[in-house]
């Protein structure tokens, strides 16, 4: 994972806050990312909340929903949904303790990528914590499937990730994307890639109470043949990067970066909450590592 972030904890300098409009509920929220002292994790606030627990602490357990986005849930029943994004970020910058105060059910949804949160953090700025990260090696292959959806971990002494999507439609069509999961590639090739939708499934979405907020501003939407944004595409094979960036997000609600390689094919949220609870039911597949940085030989 980062390079420059030398196996150590992460957090941020200063308070890095934003508001935006969830893209289900439609609804304006405010979001504000504060630093964390080690051993915190990664903990969601609803502060619109106050009649009961409303910390929401991010573990595999804490997913309950991921049919079209990843919701989590503590035990007095408060929700958020929408974290997948931000935890992309939170994975490939290393950070590794903050807490997320949001003021509604749902994280906003902003340009539909990665790239807003990646630049509120750099404004914030990191700072580097005096405890190791601890990874997640992946011993023997974890496998998923689900209809014609499936995803794996595999044993790799890296984190990598292989996603391959296949739609029947000619702006989709099949795309592959194998890469390294670290800073640098995911500031380059995953981060402003946008989510996408459908325009035909846009008005079954809206009438089950989803998807209220989207609009051209934070999705790609695609209509037969047609891409419906006026300025395109941001990059070639936008669609499966974008699902990457998914499962980078979805895969860190384990709390901590892989040592191992994902593949997923045609794979979504559903798909990589059954992987990574698969995972946890396996505790013969992996173990909870620590690398230390390595000494320059001397002589």
């Amino acid at each position: 994972m980062p390079a420059r972030h030398d196996h150590r904890e992460r957090t941020l300098v200063a308070p890095a806050i934003c508001a935006g409009v969830g893209v289900h509920t439609g609804q304006r929220v405010r979001l504000a990312i504060r630093p964390a002292p080690t051993g915190t994790g990664i903990v969601f606030v609803r502060t619109d909340i106050t009649d009961r627990d409303n910390r929401i602490v991010v573990s595999g357990d804490a997913v309950i929903d991921a049919r079209l986005n990843t919701m989590i849930e503590n035990a007095a029943g408060v929700r958020l949904s929408t974290i997948e994004h931000l935890m992309a970020a939170f994975c490939a910058l290393g950070i590794s303790n903050v807490v997320v105060e949001v003021d509604g059910p749902e994280l906003p949804i902003l340009d539909g990528s990665a790239l807003p949160f990646v630049q509120l953090l750099d404004r914030a700025g990191f700072r580097r914590q005096a405890t190791p990260v601890r990874y997640i090696e992946i011993l023997e292959p974890i496998h998923v499937t689900d209809g014609d959806k499936h995803a794996a971990l595999l044993p790799c002494d890296r984190y990598e990730m292989r996603f391959e999507i296949d739609f029947d439609n000619a702006v989709v069509g099949n795309q592959v994307i194998d890469f390294v999961v670290d800073e640098q590639t995911f500031r380059d090739e995953i981060m402003s890639a946008r989510t996408f939708g459908f325009a035909h499934e846009v008005e079954a979405l809206r009438q089950a109470g989803l998807a209220r907020g989207g609009s051209l501003e934070n999705a790609v939407v695609i209509d037969g043949d047609e891409i419906l944004n006026p300025g395109g595409l941001r990059m070639e094979r936008e669609f499966v990067r974008h699902k990457a960036l998914d499962a980078i997000g979805d895969l860190y609600v384990l709390g901590a970066p892989l040592l191992g390689r994902y593949e997923g094919y045609k794979a979504g949220h559903a798909v990589n909450n059954l992987l990574v609870r698969a995972m946890l039911a396996a505790p013969h597949a992996w173990r909870e590592v620590v690398l230390e940085p390595q000494l320059a030989e001397v002589g």
